[in-house]
């Protein structure tokens, strides 16, 4: 049996497992810990931490961080911490470590999903082989994309998250007006991200769009505002919550379609 550790490294938090991946069926998860990636010293600690508590020896260990990789080098700038492949893997002890964008990570997984870990957004009838664009909001906008080298597709990360901000109506030039007065200049993921939707609720509560109400207010006290909008937004039980994710909606779309012009998806 080859067990491999795999991470996921977000800006928020990193998610370890030992996975087999000698067997004759698909790749199966031993174990698997999520900790908090922010207020950790290095991601060698978060290994040794996950290692000691399975007790696993892997083989190898791969990890998927969000920010660009560069000779092995990344620096991630939502993380307070930077890593290099080499001292990585001297200081977890498995020689065999490779770390690569997150993005790639996902690239590479894409055709291992099965049908129903699929969800239709729009249908449409995918162009064999074609490009395929990659999108994800989470601590940052994460993009990738995929294109086939004439025998296989190959993987290509992106920093587009980073890109300028594009407003497409009265409302989100204002959200761009406010935000600049904050950040100067505004990139796609101040909000398109967890931060992001607390932006957007930020600037339609000063905008006077909607009122806030006080129970969200103190619900958000102390703790990551983005889960609690979000839940009111979905329930419906708050009007400011619900204005957040329709901005949030809009400009997801609006930044998905974008990427999917660059790339030409036709595949998806």
């Amino acid at each position: 049996m080859t067990q491999v550790l795999a991470g996921d490294i977000g800006g928020t938090n990193a998610r370890l497992a030992i996975v087999d991946t000698g067997g004759p069926e698909q790749a199966r998860i031993l174990h698997e810990a999520r900790y908090p990636s922010s207020t950790a010293p290095g991601l060698a600690s978060l290994v040794a931490r996950f290692l000691e508590e399975t007790g696993a020896r892997p083989d190898a260990a791969c990890f998927g961080i969000a920010c660009p990789v560069t000779d092995g080098d990344c620096d991630a700038p939502n993380l307070p911490w930077s890593v290099n492949e080499r001292a990585l893997a001297r200081e977890i002890g498995i020689p065999r470590t490779t770390i690569i964008n997150d993005f790639r990570a996902v690239g590479h997984g894409l055709h291992s999903l099965s049908e129903d870990e699929v969800e239709v957004l729009q249908e449409g009838t995918p162009v064999p082989s074609g490009p395929i664009a990659l999108i994800g909001a989470g601590t940052g906008l994460g993009q990738g994309y995929l294109l086939w080298d004439g025998t296989r597709y190959v993987v290509h990360p992106s920093e587009g998250g980073h890109a300028d901000f594009s407003p497409t109506d009265a409302l989100q030039r204002d959200l761009l007006a406010f935000l600049s007065q904050e950040f100067g200049r505004v990139s796609s993921e101040r909000i398109l991200s967890g931060a992001g939707i607390a932006n957007i609720y930020r600037f339609l509560e000063s905008a006077g769009v909607a009122e806030e109400q006080a129970a969200v207010r103190d619900e958000m006290a102390g703790n990551d505002p983005a889960p609690v909008i979000t839940r009111h937004g979905l329930a419906g039980t708050d009007r400011l919550s619900v204005k957040t994710l329709e901005v949030f909606a809009g400009a997801y779309g609006t930044a998905a379609g974008n990427l999917a012009l660059t790339v030409l998806a036709s595949g998806g």
